[in-house]
């Protein structure tokens, strides 16, 4: 549950150019890579691209016109539809060996950031809504507590233990804590005459509210969820400029901002626990990062983020203990208690229809037991159940939860 107000930040429009945070240049850039890239375009449409206000892009017609630099090639009801001069589109070209971005206008960089710190999560959780949002998983209570205390505490969190029992599940579950909590995304920002983007449809998911006034080159999202396993390298933690559009994205933590970032698997990445760690210290500690650009200057934006690492590698493995200390929040996560492993048993067969006796759930837990040095992981009741309905399926014949499938099940799950 969020403690804070999303009305606290609004970005409202910017109906002249000086309002925009944005120089005269880098909006005439854009609008003449739109304009050349579709061969003639509408104002409308160019406000529609450039999510300026229809003020600002009459304003910058006016200045095309007055350079030369357009033509108005017909009136399309009560719109005027332009095309590039031979003097635009010697412009358009040099704009493009800067960059060949043509998206939304972006926002000045002191905006971004003072959007990000207002956002910035603050919690009130109870034990009752943590349950509440990993209600779909069994849990021991002193799971629940540590992880409660660890998410009011701030800082990173980090999950560790043997493999299966649960640390990846919990931590796609956290993004459940926000609700309904939305928050503003620019499509792009400014830093010294670069853009570059940030708004990524694939991580930031759009609200439902629409909100009146409101600046179109932000976006109403809610809190991401940004997840990387083993494929992670050290580049993708800094700007990345593809070299032959020459367009810029933002990094991880970048896109993570306001919300979750987990580093699943950790210690099998492309760049080296300590290496991470080192890169991370500073912004873990002070809420800053400092990201630089291919042109080698730096610039600064605040770190809001809740970082989860999950990692099945000994702690010690992965730094010393000076490292570890300053991660704050470890939270072990155990194999199941016979317990709860019935009771996970019993809410996968529910949920996959699969009627089971106490006597099944006794022997199933048994048997796992018997090729689990490690004891009952969370993983076995859904790997098992899924491995019976995959027999049946195959067999033509309706899946049972008799001492058959089960033997089946487990001789192909096990390693003997």
């Amino acid at each position: 549950m969020i403690a804070k107000d999303r009305a606290l930040y609004q970005p409202k429009e910017a109906h002249h150019l000086d309002e925009t945070g944005l120089s005269l240049s880098l909006v005439l850039d854009l609008i003449l890579k739109y304009t050349y890239f579709e061969g003639a375009l509408t104002l409308a449409k160019l406000v529609q691209r450039s999510k300026l206000s229809s003020t600002i892009i009459h304003a910058m017609y006016r200045h095309l016109q007055k350079e030369q630099l357009c033509d108005t090639r017909a009136m399309v009801g009560d719109d005027y539809e332009i095309s590039l001069s031979i003097k635009g589109r010697a412009m358009a070209e040099v704009a493009l060996k800067k960059s060949h971005y043509a998206g939304p206008a972006p926002v000045p960089l002191t905006d971004y950031n003072q959007s990000v710190s207002i956002q910035a999560v603050q919690l009130d959780l109870t034990a009752e809504t943590l349950k509440a949002a990993m209600s779909d998983l069994v849990l021991p209570d002193h799971v629940i507590n540590e992880l409660g205390a660890a998410l009011m505490t701030g800082g990173a969190i980090m999950f560790y233990g043997s493999t299966g029992n649960g640390k990846t599940s919990i931590a796609e579950r956290l993004p459940r804590i926000f609700e309904d909590d939305l928050i503003y995304v620019p499509h792009a920002i400014e830093v010294a005459g670069q853009i570059i983007t940030v708004y990524d449809p694939l991580i930031h998911r759009t609200g439902d509210t629409e909100e009146e006034a409101v600046d179109p080159r932000w976006v109403l999202c809610r809190r991401p969820m940004v997840k990387v396993g083993g494929e992670m390298r050290a580049d993708m933690l800094d700007t990345r400029m593809d070299e032959v559009t020459r367009i810029c994205a933002a990094p991880l933590q970048m896109k993570a901002n306001n919300g979750i970032l987990l580093i699943d698997d950790f210690g099998r990445q492309r760049i080296t626990p300590r290496e991470l760690l080192n890169r991370w210290i500073v912004p873990l500690d002070r809420r800053k990062d400092i990201l630089s650009l291919w042109s080698g200057s730096t610039f600064e934006i605040p770190f809001e983020l809740i970082v989860v690492f999950g990692t099945n590698l000994p702690l010690s493995d992965l730094a010393e203990d000076a490292f570890m200390r300053r991660l704050k929040n470890k939270i072990k996560i155990e194999p199941l208690s016979p317990e709860l492993f019935h009771e996970l048993l019993r809410h996968v067969c529910e949920e996959e229809e699969l009627p089971c006796t106490r006597e099944m759930e006794d022997y199933i837990r048994d048997e796992c037991l018997k090729h689990s040095s490690e004891g009952l992981r969370a993983c076995f009741p859904t790997d098992l159940m899924k491995i019976i309905r995959g027999i049946a399926a195959f067999e033509k014949r309706t899946p049972t939860l008799e001492k058959r499938d089960v033997d089946e099940a487990l001789k192909v799950y096990f390693v003997h």
